[in-house]
């Protein structure tokens, strides 16, 4: 087993300081007692933080992008798995011209992608709807779930479902008892990039949300337009200690080298 060099260690922590200096600098202005963005130097306070609650609207939007980003990249997994296992186990004409449709969304901006699917949406009669915010965000999310799940299906050894299928498996319990397992760690990492990409998206969104369908980070992007107090750094600043808290919960109760490396993957490294 070889080890990394002092040069190799230095160039990680840089990389690993200049990743983490944003969330840092983000959460320590959050504790400014001061009316304007400000590093606190002095005197630490929880006046912003407190602030949230006078804010409602917040309130009501963290929990919209909550729902919308579970609904979204829920539908998101659920449709990448077949079409991943179609894609990666057979060769039928117009295969590739199938994954690149798929896989389309990630070539168009989304400006674009915004008031196309904000006109769409208003000939059809969802415009305005949360149900027409979870399909633009389908559409939107689902690549990045298909390209996992994808990688995931592409790499499993069908002999163990073959050997299952000699036992006399049926389909249904191949699929949940070998297929599914083995492709856990895809799915899994699919739907956390789907759910990330979905509860942070705002170019489109702003385009297809309506003041009763207000997202997190819209309703961010709208307060910071108009005010320039430290409010929306304590409102980051809770969204990230909260995923760090979901993060630990998932270590503890499961393990995210389990989940998203596959169970035993790590045992024989060396």
């Amino acid at each position: 087993m070889t080890r990394n060099g002092p040069l190799a260690l230095a160039y990680h922590t840089l990389f690993i300081a200049f990743i983490l200096a944003p969330i840092l600098i983000v959460c320590w202005v959050a504790f400014t007692p001061l009316g304007y963005l400000s590093i606190p130097i002095d005197a630490f306070s929880l006046r912003w933080f407190r602030a949230i609650a006078d804010y409602p609207e917040f309130i009501t939007a963290f929990r919209s992008s909550i729902a919308l980003a579970a609904i979204s990249s829920t539908v998101a997994i659920g449709l990448s798995v077949p079409a991943a296992l179609a894609v990666a186990r057979h060769r039928f004409p117009g295969r590739e011209a199938i994954t690149a449709l798929f896989l389309s969304p990630l070539m168009i901006p989304p400006v674009v992608l915004g008031v196309a699917l904000l006109r769409f949406f208003t000939q059809v009669g969802l415009g305005g709807t949360f149900a027409g915010l979870v399909l633009g965000h389908i559409v939107i999310v689902f690549p990045f779930a298909l390209r996992l799940v994808l990688a995931a299906a592409a790499g499993m050894d069908r002999s163990i479902e073959h050997a299952a299928i000699s036992l006399g498996a049926s389909d249904a319990a191949v699929f949940r008892r070998v297929t599914l397992p083995l492709i856990l760690p895809g799915v899994a990492s699919g739907w956390l990039l789907a759910f990330i990409t979905s509860f942070d998206e705002v170019t489109m969104t702003v385009f297809v949300a309506t003041p009763a369908t207000m997202t997190l980070p819209v309703r961010m992007f709208l307060y910071i337009q108009d005010n320039i107090d430290p409010l929306v750094t304590s409102v980051s600043a809770v969204v990230i200690v909260l995923t760090a808290i979901f993060m630990l919960l998932i270590e503890w109760l499961y393990g995210l080298e389990r989940l998203f490396a596959g169970p035993g993957r790590h045992a024989g490294s060396p």
